[in-house]
């Protein structure tokens, strides 16, 4: 076999290409897939994840009259973030504590290890977006 080979490439004059063995590939896979020209060890983590458009709403309340109000309320993030990341960047926006601010749905809090993924999944699969989510402040009193 290896000389009918050796034999069709001098017949044509063209040189012949080897194939590199399964341990020495570089950049490929050695299932024999094409080679990917996206290098995703530079990639950013949460770029080229799902995305979750969000709505923050905050809870009305009678007595509570304060001037906490987001600007923006719609929130595009990663399905990978979770409620605590959400927390933060809410805190961040309105200017207080973390542990003032508490993040609901239907009037239940979230806990602070669940992924937007398993709060769509879970709670808002089948619905339009963007998901609602309400967030209280608690009184600086308690």
């Amino acid at each position: 076999e290896e000389k009918r080979i050796r034999e069709f490439y001098q017949s044509r004059g063209l040189d012949r290409v080897t194939q590199p063995s399964g341990d020495d590939t570089v950049g490929g896979d050695p299932m024999g897939l094409p080679y990917s020209t996206f290098d995703h060890s530079r990639a950013h983590y949460f770029r080229y994840d799902e995305h979750v458009s969000l709505c923050l709403e905050k809870l009305s309340s009678s007595k509570d009259k304060s001037k906490a109000v987001l600007q923006q309320k719609y929130v595009r993030c990663s399905v990978r973030a979770q409620i605590r990341h959400l927390r933060r960047v809410l805190c961040h926006r309105l200017g207080l504590p973390l542990q003032h601010v508490q993040i609901l749905f239907d009037n239940e809090p979230l806990p602070d290890h669940m992924t937007m993924k398993q709060l769509w999944l879970s709670r808002w699969f089948g619905k339009p977006a963007p998901l609602l989510l309400h967030y209280s402040i608690k009184d600086k009193r308690r």
